[in-house]
């Protein structure tokens, strides 16, 4: 008899087709719908598997109605949405999908901080509304990028990653993390740094630790208050990690330059949100790996996984 899975969102077809050669498979079958928490309350009551999204707050009182949970596969690096105590003690597996978005979240964090320190998003929108009248000298001027200080917060597989890119600008890079990374800081050219010297020594300061209680607001009005004016935040790690509340009032006041955000507390963000009227923001909608190759390697990975644990194997990639 087949094991039972529900998917908690519409997935490709290979990924799909995959799943049934071993699973009896139920999905939600929108694709940019959330499942509702009513339907998936009512899914986990008779599924031995649970292939799920960040969209989905998959808290104690929901694995208690997983009677015959085996395993919560995550398609995210991410797993804050999951009650991993809860379903380490009902001896729930949880896993997760990392590695295969290292590359596409370093571009993009690279990216983002390129747009937000030469103002592109603002100098498209200046174009598009036809003020483009003149060339002057000090027109849309923005920050330089090239020999700057990059300090990175989290130094994991995207942090390396980045510091790859910037070594091809010549920025000096300093680097905070749990614990020192040597063979990192030789390979790399890198520094370590605590986190005050990081706050004043850095041009661009890129967030990529992950989201824990001991992360939340890491980066809060004081932290702020120790950055140079003209230096720019990037955040493609977990909303949270940043005040939103006290980011704003540091790029209204000036007190930074500038923030590249694609991560928020609250997601989707509202259009109200008080950081998107600041002409000085970037942001995004989460699209940190958002390549066709890597969400398909993602949503591969994320079965394979769900497939080993029901099969009474280890998965690979086990975060309980």
């Amino acid at each position: 008899m087949k094991p039972k899975i529900y998917i908690t969102r519409k997935l490709p077809d290979i990924v799909v087709t995959r799943l049934t050669e071993v699973c009896e498979v139920n999905m939600w079958d929108k694709e940019e719908e959330p499942v509702p928490r009513e339907i998936l309350e009512k899914e986990i009551q008779d599924v031995d598997g649970l292939y799920c999204l960040l969209t989905e707050s998959i808290d104690k009182p929901l694995l208690n109605l997983g009677t015959r949970l085996k395993v919560v596969s995550n398609m995210a690096v991410g797993y804050n949405n999951i009650d991993i105590a809860a379903a380490t003690e009902k001896g729930i597996l949880v896993t997760n999908t990392p590695g295969v978005l290292t590359e596409t979240t370093a571009d993009l964090t690279f990216a983002l901080l390129m747009a937000t320190a030469r103002r592109l998003v603002e100098a498209t929108d200046y174009l598009r509304a036809g003020d483009w009248k003149t060339w002057s000298p000090m027109q849309l001027t923005g920050q330089d990028i090239y020999g700057a200080t990059l300090g990175i917060f989290g130094l994991g597989r995207i942090g390396e990653a980045l510091a790859k890119r910037a070594r091809g600008f010549d920025m000096k890079i300093l680097y905070h993390n749990r614990s020192r990374k040597l063979e990192a800081e030789e390979q790399l050219d890198i520094q370590y740094a605590d986190k005050e010297r990081l706050l004043r020594e850095s041009d661009f300061i890129c967030v990529l630790m992950p989201f824990t209680h001991e992360t939340k607001n890491y980066i809060g009005t004081a932290e702020l208050s120790l950055m140079k004016q003209t230096a720019v935040l990037v955040n493609t790690a977990r909303g949270g990690i940043v005040d939103e509340e006290a980011l704003y009032h540091a790029l209204k006041n000036r007190e930074i330059w500038g923030a590249g955000i694609d991560v928020f507390e609250e997601e989707p963000v509202s259009t109200e949100h008080p950081l998107l009227s600041l002409p000085n923001v970037v942001a995004l909608p989460h699209i940190g790996s958002a390549s066709k190759n890597t969400r398909l390697k993602m949503s591969l990975l994320a079965a394979e996984n769900l497939l080993q644990g029901l099969q009474g194997e280890t998965p690979k990639n086990i975060v309980n």
